[in-house]
């Protein structure tokens, strides 16, 4: 067999994004997941699945009673791993894609969050 000739392995195709989903009925719990200083916004999630940095994760986010769930895309940004200190929640932190479903994500959260989001009480993640 000549080398023009031999079988060329196919372009690998990125991993699908995993599907998330998350309810917040409340705006205490919103607060404590809201990531609000990433530049799109994010949203800590709780999960036992492993990720990694970077990986590609698209969630549906119902907000308190709001029967629509959002669909976002995002990235994981930030880990907090099973038995973190300060027993924080293990889970990933979601940054929102820039985009439509991610600009509006952000306007949701920070309209139902107002003026409680300068709180400086601890979060998921901070």
């Amino acid at each position: 067999m000549a080398e023009a000739d031999a079988i060329k392995p196919a372009p690998a195709v990125p991993p699908r994004p995993s599907v998330l989903s998350l309810n917040i009925n409340s705006k205490s719990a919103l607060y404590a997941a809201y990531m609000p200083l990433l530049r799109n916004g994010g949203i800590f999630i709780p999960t036992t699945r492993s990720y990694a940095i970077g990986d590609d994760v698209f969630m549906l986010l119902s907000l308190m009673d709001d029967p629509a769930k959002l669909p976002i895309a995002g990235t994981v940004v930030w880990i907090t791993p099973l038995g973190a200190q300060n027993n924080k929640a293990q889970g990933i932190g979601v940054h929102f894609k820039n985009d439509e479903s991610g600009i509006e994500a952000r306007r949701r959260i920070e309209g139902l969050l107002g003026g409680v989001m300068h709180s400086g009480r601890p979060t998921h993640t901070i």
